[in-house]
């Protein structure tokens, strides 16, 4: 068996998602990768307990009474991949810098309230060790802190960026393809469809336990399971779910499984009148064998879940209420005055898993009556048909844009203004669901100081949407990572900048 070189871990995995490592910019999950590798952010959250907030490049923080001013206090010691310290005033220029490039990431920061034009006045370094932000309202910190544990909250150098900088653009066209970061690795170079390199920062605070991490881009999961059974690779990322299988019953093998915070879900168009009705809604999610599909189709990529939050999130449910109970649903239906069921459209995803579990949903639903005249697409077309609101029901995925339960439940419990003009296009308003007293509630929670409290209005705002959304949750994704045995201390999180590679060792 061929062995990859010592102090070298060589990872195959699909990266033609990266377009960017700059932190104020990259929004794929290569990107988020390695951003995650590389920089810091002033707070983050440990693997081991997702929902647990602790310091990074900020030693401790405190709020002001009015719940609008937040001090930070930087740690000393942590040095650039140049080896300058880092300082308050590179923190505060990285989040200025994201707000004022405004790129897809940005709205994380932007929701505070900074702008362009005040950025500088409301996110400052008073010393070169204390960064103070003051956000436009009360705020909860656990709401701000969780959105600064986001790539787009990473702490860059100012002064290597600024060298590099191109006309106004903050050095954006250097950092699409560079770092300069304090994490335990920089990035030595990136070929786009074909590679990525990382290598130890001499001046990490801890220095990684392997040198160099090369992922190579392997777009066909069979050619990866090769590389990984012949030795060339060490960890293979995308591996199908017999794949998997296979190599689990291998001791030669380790299976490391993760939820992703990305969930799978039925969105019914509350245009449509049959869909509009609460008794069809709750009768299609009774009719659904859940965990009949989950064992059948994606034993090892997807689990149960039946909560807008996907499990590792604060204030996510962990329970699963329904189940497939033919009789009952039939009954709700009946009530509905559709006994002999409707027709309606089904878009979905032509392509695995996301087709056989259509399929599955499909015969699930014919034997309530719902006959559902199959719409395959690519998933953009999917995702279209669902933002300009012409599907009856669709198969679709979301994925968390930052660690704070308000990014799922901004986007399916907020809808104030359901016209077409409406402003803020949440996937509430995608299905025509129009609840401004549940919008009401949900921002209630996002406002809400008191953490142990903002998670209980989380909980029961996922009991509401149970029992009244046009939402029908289904599954969770899980993330495999193969690796050979001989590898040891790899770290995966909910989240893509959660992939750490610090601690991995091989023997």
């Amino acid at each position: 068996m061929a062995q990859t070189p010592a102090g070298v871990l060589v990872v195959a995995k699909q990266i033609s998602d990266l377009t960017s490592v700059d932190p104020a910019e990259s929004f794929e999950w290569s990107g988020a990768e390695v951003c995650g590798n590389v920089y810091q952010k002033l707070v983050t959250t440990p693997n081991n307990d997702p929902a647990q907030l602790t310091g990074e490049l900020a030693e401790s923080w405190a709020v002001s009474d009015d719940g609008r001013t937040f001090t930070f206090r930087m740690r000393r010691g942590p040095r650039f991949s140049s080896g300058n310290p880092v300082t308050a005033e590179d923190a505060a220029w990285s989040l200025q810098r994201a707000v004022i490039m405004n790129k897809s990431p940005a709205f994380i920061i932007n929701q505070f309230g900074f702008t362009k034009d005040n950025v500088a006045e409301r996110i400052r370094a008073a010393d070169p060790h204390t960064l103070v932000l003051r956000t436009e309202e009360p705020t909860a910190p656990s709401f701000l802190l969780f959105c600064l544990s986001a790539v787009v909250g990473s702490v860059i150098e100012k002064a290597a960026a600024t060298a590099q900088a191109r006309g106004d653009d903050l050095g954006n066209t250097w950092l699409k393809a560079n770092t300069a970061g304090s994490g335990p690795y920089m990035l030595r170079s990136w070929r786009a469809n074909e590679s990525i390199v990382l290598e130890a920062n001499p001046h990490a605070g801890r220095a990684p336990a392997t040198r160099r991490i090369i992922t190579r881009h392997v777009a066909d999961p069979s050619v990866q399971l090769l590389g990984l059974q012949r030795g060339d690779f060490d960890i293979a990322r995308n591996l199908l779910a017999e794949q998997i299988r296979q190599v689990s019953q291998d001791q030669r093998f380790r299976l490391h499984a993760q939820r992703r915070a990305s969930v799978m879900y039925l969105s019914l168009n509350q245009k449509v009148p049959q869909l509009a009705r609460p008794e069809v809604r709750q009768a299609i999610k009774m009719a659904i064998d859940y965990e009949g599909i989950q064992r059948g189709l994606v034993p090892n990529t997807y689990a149960v879940n039946q909560s807008f939050l996907p499990q590792g999130l604060p204030g996510a449910l962990t329970d699963t209420p329904f189940r497939q109970d033919i009789d009952a649903a039939r009954a709700l239906m009946a009530q509905a005055g559709l006994a002999d069921g409707f027709e309606a459209s089904f878009d979905f995803t032509a392509e695995a898993p996301f087709l056989d579990i259509a399929q599955a949903i499909q015969a699930n639903l014919a034997r309530i009556g719902i006959r559902l005249r199959m719409n395959p697409g690519d998933s953009r077309q999917v995702v279209s048909r669902t933002r300009a609101r012409q599907h009856d029901i669709a198969q679709v995925q979301w994925g968390s844009d930052y660690f704070d339960p308000n990014t799922n439940a901004e986007a399916f419990l907020i809808n104030t203004d359901n016209s077409d003009e409406a402003r803020n296009k949440t996937l509430a308003w995608r299905a025509s669901w129009h609840i401004p007293e549940i919008s009401a509630r949900t921002l209630a929670a996002r406002k809400e100081p008191d953490a142990a409290k903002r998670n209980a209005m989380y909980e029961e705002l996922q009991r509401v949407s149970r029992e009244s959304s046009p939402f029908v949750m289904l599954f969770q994704l899980i993330e495999n990572s193969v690796t050979r045995a001989t590898v040891t201390g790899l770290d995966t999180g909910p989240m893509s900048d959660r992939y750490r590679y610090a601690g991995v060792t091989k023997a």
